[in-house]
């Protein structure tokens, strides 16, 4: 089985949510007022993760089905599917040679900036942070999403896919995935209003610990790049991470896109032998990306999720 894996980010403590990788719904899906209908952006995410599921499974130049064979397997039209292949041709995942069909592409490269027994500072991101809910509902699982939080295809989880905002401003796109049976009774208003850590920790009893995260570069959809406010194919950080509590549980799948236009990262880094590592701090969780780190001294970083204003 192949796992993708990007630059790899990998973060100790509790990483207040933010941040990944995912196109919406087609504009055959928006309704005239410019709201999404109802289960839109749910059927495009499980038919992107059901090719995605496809890829992990083949190795790189492998066909995927074709795509009257996959309309008829994931029952969706040749719209909504040619949709969700497009993207993940524009991210590199895939590769359309014509006349030949499409193939899975090579693995990225990936680098790890800081070992994982180094502790990272994590700053909050500046602006106002707020959320509106796109949907919520509970749905299995599925193959893909249940392999990375550790439960069976059956399994029902939660799915929230939610439009953050900044001063007001549209600045990303997310997608949650958490167990069901960690979180009985969420609510819509806890994905809306506060920290979402913070609801897990104070009304589910569900500590967060640890993060592995992913970023990389990419671009924005019709779909997406309309909740964004932005042209099409305008530049954009594609996130990805897996959460997972003191226990060593996974609580929580998210794939995030964060417009590039307005969101950057800035890393301080320390790099001395003698480096005491620096205890994580609460606050919107940015991601590091990856360097040209290639020696093994200790490196402290500082990271800080930076909105730059308009130009």
């Amino acid at each position: 089985m192949r796992e993708r894996n990007p630059g790899t980010t990998r973060l100790t403590g509790a990483v207040p949510v933010l941040p990944a990788e995912a196109a919406l719904v087609p504009r055959s899906e928006v309704d005239g007022s410019g709201g999404i209908r109802p289960g839109g952006v749910l059927k495009r995410e499980r038919v992107r993760d059901a090719v995605l599921g496809m890829v992990e499974e083949r190795r790189a130049g492998d066909a995927i089905p074709s795509e009257r064979i996959l309309c008829v397997q994931l029952g969706v039209s040749r719209p909504t599917l040619r949709a969700a292949v497009d993207e993940l041709v524009a991210a590199g995942v895939l590769i359309r040679e014509h006349g030949r069909g499409v193939f899975v592409a090579p693995e990225k490269i990936t680098q790890e900036l800081v070992p994982g027994r180094h502790s990272l500072s994590v700053p909050r991101a500046s602006g106002a942070w707020a959320s509106r809910l796109l949907e919520f509902t509970t749905v299995p699982a599925g193959a893909r999403v249940g392999r990375r939080l550790s439960l069976s295809p059956a399994a029902q989880i939660v799915y929230v896919a939610r439009l953050r905002l900044v001063d007001g401003h549209p600045m990303a796109i997310e997608h949650l995935h958490i167990p069901a049976a960690l979180v009985p009774g969420l609510t819509s208003r806890e994905l809306e209003h506060g920290d979402l850590y913070e609801h897990l920790r104070t009304h589910h009893d569900v500590h967060v610990n640890e993060a592995t995260q992913t970023i990389e570069p990419t671009v924005a959809t019709r779909s997406e790049a309309e909740l964004l406010e932005v042209p099409e194919l305008s530049p954009a950080l594609l996130f990805e991470r897996l959460t997972t509590d003191t226990a060593g549980r996974p609580v929580e799948y998210v794939h995030s896109l964060y417009r590039g236009d307005r969101y950057r990262i800035v890393s301080r880094l320390t790099l001395r032998a003698d480096t005491t590592p620096v205890a994580p701090s609460n606050g919107h969780h940015p991601g590091i990306p990856p360097g040209d780190f290639i020696h093994g001294d200790p490196v402290a970083a500082s990271t800080l999720g930076d909105v730059q204003g308009r130009r």
